[in-house]
């Protein structure tokens, strides 16, 4: 499978405000827990906080807002591809969905080759890895994911 989506086109309507997209991922998100058991928006609206400190355009913040929605299920596919959002918005999201069964290198090789995308990861990474955040979390779930955070990290960093 490619990224490429010959069948996509950008929405003719003019792309949602952030507003409009942070009350979309609020509302796709809504019930929706984190491993700590904190309501999932905290960690979007934390994620997109970090790219607009990062020096983030508008199309990574809504990327950000958007980041895990159609990975979780939230929003599938077809929204995606139909929604009033930039193709570089799209793109970034794309890029940062894990894809089943896919080779960690594979997936940081995405991002890497996706404008914008490394920003988005990397504040997702920050909130996810906030030690604060790990220390509600049992042992064995706080160094299973101190692990897989770092390895991520690591081939963001050595490419």
């Amino acid at each position: 499978m490619t990224d490429a989506n010959p069948s996509r086109t950008s929405s003719p309507s003019p792309p949602l405000s952030l507003a409009e997209v942070e009350a979309l991922a609020r509302r796709a998100h809504s019930g929706q827990t984190d491993k700590a058991g904190r309501p999932y928006t905290e960690h979007l609206a934390a994620v997109a906080a970090g790219v607009r400190a990062r020096g983030g355009s508008d199309e990574q913040i809504a990327a950000a807002w958007l980041h895990d929605a159609v990975e979780d299920g939230a929003l599938s596919r077809a929204w995606l591809d139909g929604a009033a959002l930039t193709d570089a918005t799209k793109d970034m999201i794309l890029a940062v969905t894990k894809r089943a069964g896919e080779p960690v290198e594979e997936y940081a090789a995405r991002i890497l080759a996706t404008p914008g995308a490394l920003l988005v990861k990397e504040s997702d990474l920050a909130h996810n890895a906030d030690p604060a955040r790990l220390a509600v979390l049992d042992a064995a779930t706080r160094e299973r994911l101190t692990a897989k955070y770092a390895r991520v990290r690591g081939l963001l960093r050595s490419t």
